[in-house]
């Protein structure tokens, strides 16, 4: 079983975009989210059309990469410092299920470098390198 990903960050609906850890090893997590249609970003993009921003699938892979850094040492609360590399390949829609992957590859001081994937039925959806400092 794995920890709840309320104990692990501070976020809270309406804006934690994680469900659930779904895997959890010392430098990867693997973790979910199920899109409901009820949400209000739906709402206004767009209408008769609806698509999860960009921006806000990026924000589901950073709580993703938060959760996996929570309790190790030196860890606070986590600053998205860089955002590199970030591919769009497919869009998101109400009912979907994101599978998010995020790995740890460097830490240097307070900085850690991540990067992350988001897949849709097995197709990706969004790849990304990323940088967070613990403060």
């Amino acid at each position: 079983m794995f920890p709840d990903i309320k104990d692990l960050i501070p976020q809270r609906p309406p804006f934690l975009f994680v469900d659930k850890i779904t895997g959890l090893e010392e430098k990867k997590i693997s973790t979910s989210l199920t899109l409901t249609g009820e949400e209000d970003f739906f709402k206004g993009h767009f209408p008769g059309n609806p698509i999860m921003p960009g921006v806000l699938l990026q924000e589901a892979l950073f709580q993703s990469g938060a959760a996996l850094m929570a309790g190790k040492a030196g860890a606070g609360l986590g600053v998205v410092t860089r955002v590199q590399n970030a591919k769009f390949k497919n869009m998101v829609h109400p009912g979907d299920t994101l599978e998010m992957e995020v790995e740890l590859i460097d830490s240097i001081s307070n900085a850690s470098y991540m990067k992350g994937s988001t897949r849709v039925n097995g197709k990706v959806v969004l790849v990304i390198e990323f940088a967070v400092a613990s403060i």
